[in-house]
């Protein structure tokens, strides 16, 4: 069984206790190896060397970050006494999400999982939320989850896509959860206007994707809605899937947000996005 390096960014918080019950889960039938990382948010003239020390050009007083970087230590090691000596922990320095994204790409990681509290309205427009913006960044997938989930049996996977062009995509982990968990893929392209118009077409496309991503057993579905996002809501309302699987562009900002990162902030549901290849 392939070992699974998994990271789970925390800020101490519930949401990233909800991310660590979710890897646990998915520790029972996976070779999972977890690894936390605290971000210490300071600005780039804050340094940290290879001994821990701390070095700043002098405008921020070395002393109170030594003294945040010391309680954020005691918290990381307080992770090893509540979860065991397993896990592992990191402490770099540095803009969260940038640092995120660095992290697990120069690391190799194969899944980063985030809680979060989700974000609508004027908040959304202006920031979005943190795992929004890791999401749209990291080459690695991402699965974010807004609630406690250790009491979830992974059954029934939807992969939402558009199936238009068929290509090879990174789905390294949804090939994992069909070999360690049994799970069963279902494909969702929502089109606009008549889905039986449109059937045959969108059929013959998926199969194409299935034979190029080497998927060998799949459900089909179709829906019409007025957009991808409304599309996965109204599905899962008539089929509850147990975790939702889909692709990013990483577009995004004040006028585009994507129906990935629109799903992330908005649906509780786990929901993995993993970068197209496309979008590199």
């Amino acid at each position: 069984m392939k070992e699974v390096k998994i990271l789970i960014p925390t800020d101490f918080s519930v949401q990233a206790e909800y991310a660590y019950l979710m890897v646990k889960k998915m520790q029972e039938k996976m070779n999972a190896q977890i690894h936390f990382l605290h971000v210490l948010s300071v600005p780039e003239t804050v340094s940290m060397g290879a001994d821990g020390s701390i070095q700043t050009c002098g405008e921020i007083d070395v002393r109170y970050v030594e003294q945040q970087k010391s309680i954020a230590e005691r918290k990381l090691a307080n992770l090893n006494t509540l979860y065991g000596s397993d896990i592992q922990t990191h402490l770099v320095l540095g803009k969260v999400t940038d640092a995120i994204v660095q992290f697990a790409s120069a690391n190799e990681y194969d899944l980063v999982v985030m809680g979060t509290k989700g974000a609508w309205g004027l908040k959304e427009k202006i920031s979005g939320t943190e795992t929004q913006m890791v999401a749209r960044r990291s080459t690695v997938p991402v699965l974010r989850l807004m609630c406690d989930r250790s009491d979830l049996d992974i059954q029934h996977v939807l992969l939402v896509h558009q199936f238009d062009q068929p290509s090879h995509e990174n789905l390294t982990l949804l090939h994992m959860l069909v070999l360690d968990f049994g799970v069963q893929i279902h494909f969702l392209q929502i089109v606009s206007g008549s889905v039986n118009d449109k059937r045959e077409a969108v059929e013959n496309n998926m199969k194409v994707f299935a034979q190029l991503n080497k998927i060998s057993s799949y459900q089909s579905h179709i829906v019409s809605d007025s957009d991808v996002e409304n599309g996965v809501v109204h599905f899962n309302q008539m089929q509850d899937m147990d975790m939702i699987c889909i692709g990013t562009h990483g577009k995004g900002g004040f006028f585009h947000h994507s129906a990935t990162e629109k799903l992330i902030n908005h649906l509780f549901k786990p929901i993995i996005s993993f970068h197209l290849q496309s979008a590199k």
